[in-house]
């Protein structure tokens, strides 16, 4: 019996507590935005298209505001090592855009250059300083980033990219 009378004191105290406990505040709880699966899927195949149209046989790939790939494709005859380098150069911008709201990898590596900065940063996992990336963004939040690799030039890859965001940029709000 007393066991019982215990086990219902404990209840009842955690109830106190739980009713006592402050509110959440509003701080406290983040809203984070994302592309869905068919906007991003869309805005890559419309870059890889856009390249294709030109002759270049790319992939491209949007990592959303964790680094996470969240859609990728490798177009026709694009080698094995595109879908890396499309990936690595969206997380690149994705990361190290943000502080300077720099919102395309060549705005990255014209800033960086080749300073011996640039070696150090290179060997952190997934940076590829090179053009052919940039930020998504809903009003002023990156919300994700698309990279394209392949093109014979990181600028080309770049132009590419924006293809593929203008597809899907009045959709983002």
């Amino acid at each position: 019996m007393t066991k019982i009378v215990a086990l219902c004191a404990a209840a009842l105290a955690a109830a106190l507590i739980v009713r006592a406990a402050p509110p959440a505040m509003a701080q406290d709880v983040l809203t984070a935005h994302r592309l869905s699966a068919a906007l991003a899927a869309e805005a890559v195949a419309e870059a890889v298209a856009s390249c294709a149209k030109q002759g270049y046989k790319v992939t491209a790939a949007i990592v959303d505001d964790d680094g996470v790939v969240q859609a990728m494709l490798r177009g026709d005859g694009a080698s094995m090592t595109t879908p890396k380098a499309a990936r690595d150069k969206a997380y690149t911008v994705l990361m190290l855009g943000g502080s300077r709201n720099e919102d395309a990898s060549s705005a990255i590596v014209q800033r960086i250059g080749n300073p011996p900065s640039a070696a150090g940063l290179a060997k952190l996992p997934h940076i590829l300083l090179l053009p052919g990336a940039i930020r998504i963004k809903v009003g002023n939040e990156a919300i994700a980033a698309i990279g394209v690799g392949g093109a014979p030039g990181g600028e080309l890859d770049e132009t590419c990219a924006k293809a593929g965001l203008d597809k899907i940029s009045g959709r983002l709000k």
